[in-house]
């Protein structure tokens, strides 16, 4: 157990005394100051390879007299020291525990035996890189985020003078790459016939879970959406489904809030889906739930996996890679293969950026083939020739 006197720091104001001694293969540096309370002679010491680490200890240590943060602090010891305070502002039915987790399983084990005052921008890139060989985009934007969040207090409490990981947090939110054509594809069913052979699949367990995989791919739709689909969100008159929230589980218990966009969306109704909606309205009040599980609960993605046996039902479909979230994957691919512009996909989509849209679009060039196929036709067609009438002439000069 590490000696707590080695983490004591000298309160503000106090006049601090030096000691350097010679340990073997390296020196001892040491401070000591008056403590204005108890009037005892507490100290702390560091163990350094050169009398010039020393000499940076003990300006590490007048700095602390100046400002009252620790310095020396590791990463780990930091964040237990602030305790909930990075958390604030943070959405904690639902982000917090991301955010949790990825601070636990990556940050703390990367940097945690690290001294914040020497957590630089080349190591967090360092350490980004390594991240990248082994996980996803999105968690790795979720452990710079936390990361980016517990340094920003490390600022405030003066620790660091600024935010080392800031330049890298701009690159990884803001910059969004522009995904190559069909680069979301691999993630959908390829045809109807398939859709409905995975449904009827699902239905042999319950009815509920063969809808939750229509609504899914027919709406473009998260599960959590599907999840808060209300009857009076369907518009028969104008085929149209409203799309404005969503039902997931989060800390402590369901959470009710508006989608992942903050924006309500359109969605046209599709011929496919037509009798499954008015099934599932049918006989219903506007406000009631669209759908429900067999015992009348929210279904999540996570019950449907469970319930169904999902990973072997894909295995035995061809589609081993299908998970419930590449069911809107599906229903956005078939609404760019049928030429919805691309700007209303993104409005059904209810994508920020026009660029993850493009992902969807076929890899190869049929659309422009069939623009210029517009083009020549017009370009080609019969001109009707428009015979401006001259205006009289007048005898004498033209004034």
């Amino acid at each position: 157990m590490a000696d707590p006197r080695q983490h004591k720091m000298p309160p503000i104001g106090v006049k601090l005394s030096t000691s350097i001694e010679s340990r073997g293969s390296g020196y001892l540096a040491r401070v000591r100051w008056t403590d204005p309370h108890t009037k005892k002679r507490p100290s702390r010491s560091a163990f350094v390879p050169t009398p010039e680490d020393a000499e940076a200890f003990f300006v590490t240590m007048q700095q602390a007299t100046e400002t009252g943060a620790d310095l020396l602090v590791t990463f780990a010891d930091y964040v237990d020291s602030i305790g909930d305070r990075w958390q604030r502002g943070l959405d904690t039915t639902s982000t917090v525990a991301g955010y949790d987790a990825s601070l636990r399983l990556r940050v703390l084990p990367a940097l945690g035996h690290i001294k914040v005052s020497k957590i630089t921008t080349g190591l967090i890139d360092r350490t980004i890189d390594q991240w990248e060989t082994e996980h996803r985009p999105s968690t790795i934007k979720t452990s710079i985020g936390v990361l980016v969040r517990v340094l920003d207090v490390a600022v405030r409490d003066e620790v660091i003078p600024s935010n080392p990981a800031k330049n890298r947090a701009r690159r990884a939110f803001n910059h969004v790459p522009a995904l190559e054509p069909g680069s979301m594809r691999a993630f959908a069913i390829q045809d109807v016939e398939t859709l409905n052979a995975l449904a009827a699949k699902c239905a042999e367990v319950h009815q509920s879970y063969s809808d939750h995989v229509m609504l899914c791919a027919l709406l473009s739709a998260r599960g959590s959406e599907v999840s808060g689909l209300e009857a009076g969100d369907i518009d028969w008159k104008n085929r149209i489904v409203k799309i404005e929230r969503q039902i997931y589980p989060g800390k402590g218990g369901l959470v009710r809030k508006q989608t992942k966009g903050r924006k309500t969306r359109f969605v046209p109704i599709l011929d496919e889906l037509e009798p499954v909606l008015a099934r599932l309205s049918g006989g219903k009040k506007p406000e009631d739930p669209l759908l429900r599980g067999p015992r009348g609960g929210v279904l999540t993605t996570a019950t449907v996996r469970d319930a169904t046996n999902w990973d072997q039902i894909v295995i035995d479909l061809g589609l081993p890679n299908l998970t419930r979230h590449g069911l809107r994957h599906t229903g956005a691919t078939w609404l760019a293969d049928a030429g919805v512009p691309l700007h209303v996909l993104q409005r059904i989509l209810g994508h920020a950026s026009i660029e993850t849209t493009k992902g969807y679009l076929h890899p190869d060039h049929r659309q422009l083939n069939e623009a210029a196929q517009l083009a020549n036709q017009f370009l080609t067609r019969p001109k009707t020739r428009q015979h401006r009438k001259e205006p009289p002439r007048r005898n004498g000069p033209q004034l």
